[in-house]
């Protein structure tokens, strides 16, 4: 029987890359037209009992590192995790969620299955059959995600239908963003700082401490950038850069932890984008986010819909374009749904409808993700958008960091005078699209033109390898073909001082011992690239650490040859090696790099070697493989 608590939803997310945020607030959108009062926030910034105090409560949430939950849920799952939790504690919440994975991962969507699986055993009601979206899939996240919400929307009007003479509210009305933009105005006689459309900076900063709020974003660091070098070849088709960035900060790190840097729009697309609105007049205003007149008189403020940006800040709307709007964004289909309402052209305003169709679906992946069509480019070509600047924030999506797995560890984790130092490998991105146009990731195209002696802030993340000291004297096994040596490189360096560690500990007691590695498990590392004279990342360094510890480099080039030879060509060459070090001594693997067929083809290559070297059935193979999972020991973390 459903629990009557009013009509309230709560729409909770938790998101590494800020895809399952832009999905909860998709959600969000649809159960707000059934009239659901309803709040997104972050899991962390929840308490788990809070669930049995709305109807329905809808969960969006992506899958890190190894089966992991993100940054932002984390808290969340240790307070669900309380032993003395009673099996009735979520009685009477009703819940549902929609997961977001990678089936190049063995733990696909492994953290929306455990948190629903948790949820349940706590007493919670399936409100609606549990989704998943695979990133492998060819059409994308809306090809489960659309027909899962339009379900999932017949199914809440069955169980909460609407009273008579009221009816859901439809598409072509337009919501009441939770916040909009004013421009503040001079302070008042009470000391207030009033904006243009009536709400005041106390409101704001009344409601905001009533509300717990998204969790914050990470710890800022300041960081200078000391070393922007390419280190492929000039005439090679991919630029790949080796940055190096000090801080004065005292920072920790592991190798697989990550850097998140947050980058800066082009200021010419940043023109060009106030000139195509008719922004330019208030460009350089000073503005204030102001709350929605519903949530006014109310206690609960949402969010700000900016995690790194507080009420008082000094804006304008130029700042907010240049450092925290995503201008060059794929847009997704509710992009549409909004600007179809700022399009004055009747012809322009259908054919942005139908892209918000589900049944054109095809149609819009073929319009905007297979050319990679940016959202600057759909205003400037559907040229009858006007969109309020008041509205910018709801409109455009966030201009989120970008993470960068660290290169750097042991000794290279430290500069000069005890600074901190994080080493990165970074691919810039920038290729040619099917209708001929050239694209550039956002933010390695700020990477490949921001000058040494730069100051940045970044955020530093634990990253989902897990590795840690008491693995040192085990063997292990690195995969990292392309940019994906960067943890690899980064954990050879961490094992190496490791090694020196365990050699002095123990010169205390055998005088005698000259091998400085000899308490060190086995490293292998299998690196892949295109050709030896153009890509072969960190080509110097192999030869010097392999001299100085228990260190095996084999390659794969595969343009250097007419057999294409890939890393998992190698693998199975040096089979004795790689099944001794992990069926015989236990050993881990390590596999990072791109997430498309590489980490697939490298687990098949592995499955082969535990076949040969046991003379077991692929079924027996496979299983121990599994097993290895399970014992921490096969680790994948790819991009």
């Amino acid at each position: 029987m459903i629990k009557e608590i009013g009509r309230t939803a709560l729409v909770l997310y938790g998101s590494e890359t800020g895809t399952a945020h832009d999905v909860a607030e998709e959600v969000g959108r649809i159960v707000e037209r059934l009239h659901f009062a309803t709040q997104i926030l972050s899991l962390d910034a929840t308490e788990p009992a809070a669930l049995t105090q709305h109807a329905i409560v809808i969960i969006a949430i992506s899958t890190t590192g190894q089966g992991d939950l993100p940054n932002n849920a984390r808290h969340f799952w240790k307070r669900l995790l309380r032993r003395k939790l009673p099996p009735s504690y979520l009685e009477g919440a009703n819940v549902t969620s929609f997961g977001l994975g990678d089936s190049s991962y063995p733990k696909f969507n492994w953290a929306a299955r455990k948190l629903h699986k948790r949820l349940i055993q706590l007493g919670a009601r399936e409100l609606y059959p549990c989704g998943e979206a695979d990133e492998q899939h060819a059409e994308g996240l809306d090809a489960t995600f659309l027909p899962w919400s339009i379900k999932l929307r017949e199914q809440l009007l069955e169980l909460f239908p609407l009273e008579s003479g009221i009816h859901p509210i439809p598409d072509d009305v337009l919501l009441e963003p939770r916040w909009t933009l004013a421009l503040v105005e001079p302070v008042n006689t009470n000391g207030h700082i009033s904006t243009a459309n009536g709400g005041s900076s106390e409101a704001i900063r009344n409601g905001s401490s009533n509300l717990k709020g998204n969790s914050s974003p990470d710890e800022l660091l300041d960081v200078l950038l000391v070393e922007n070098r390419r280190t492929t070849s000039s005439n090679h088709w991919q630029d790949v850069r080796h940055l190096v960035l000090e801080s004065q900060h005292q920072a920790s790190y592991a190798p697989g932890d990550t850097i998140t840097i947050y980058p800066m729009n082009a200021e010419g697309d940043v023109e060009h984008l106030l000139s195509l609105m008719d922004w330019t007049g208030v460009a350089d205003e000073p503005i204030n986010f102001v709350p929605a007149a519903r949530t006014r008189a109310t206690d609960m403020v949402p969010p700000l819909p900016i995690a790194n940006i507080r009420p008082r800040s000094h804006l304008t709307l130029r700042k907010l374009l240049m450092k925290h709007l995503d201008i060059t964004a794929i847009p997704r289909r509710s992009f549409f749904a909004f600007v179809a309402h700022f399009a004055s052209n009747p012809m322009q305003k259908e054919r942005l409808l139908e892209f918000t169709n589900p049944e054109y679906v095809d149609e819009l992946y073929d319009y905007t993700t297979r050319p990679r069509r940016s959202i600057l480019e759909v205003i400037q070509e559907f040229d009858s958008i006007k969109i309020p600047w008041q509205w910018a924030t709801s409109v455009l999506p966030e201009l989120r960091g970008r993470q960068f797995s660290i290169a750097s560890g042991g000794q290279l984790k430290k500069g000069e005078s005890n600074i901190t130092r994080f080493e990165l490998s970074v691919a810039i991105v920038k290729y040619k699209t099917v209708i001929k146009k050239i694209r550039e990731g956002v933010c390695t195209r700020y990477l490949a033109r921001i000058p040494t002696g730069s100051h940045m802030q970044v955020t530093l993340q634990k990253g989902g390898l897990s590795i840690t000291k008491a693995e040192a004297r085990l063997p292990v096994v690195m995969i990292g073909p392309g940019t994906g040596v960067a943890p690899m490189r980064s954990l050879i360096w961490e094992r190496l001082e490791w090694a020196e560690e365990l050699h002095n500990g123990q010169n205390k007691t055998d005088h005698g011992s000259t091998n400085t590695t000899v308490n060190i498990g086995e490293s292998v590392l299998f690196f892949g690239c295109r050709n030896r004279e153009k890509d072969f990342l960190y080509e110097d360094e192999w030869e010097g650490l392999e001299k100085k510890m228990n260190l095996k480099v084999f390659t794969a080039f595969s343009r250097d040859q007419k057999r294409k030879v890939y890393v998992q060509d190698r693998i199975r060459e040096q089979s004795d090696l790689v099944f001794r070090l992990l069926h015989e001594c236990g050993g881990v693997v390590y596999i990072c790099g791109s997430s498309g067929k590489m980490p697939q083809a490298v687990r098949e290559a592995l499955i082969e070697v535990f076949q040969g070297g046991t003379r077991m059935e692929r079924e027996d193979a496979e299983a121990y493989l599994i097993q290895m999972e399970k014992e921490g020991r096969y680790k994948q973390e790819t991009w």
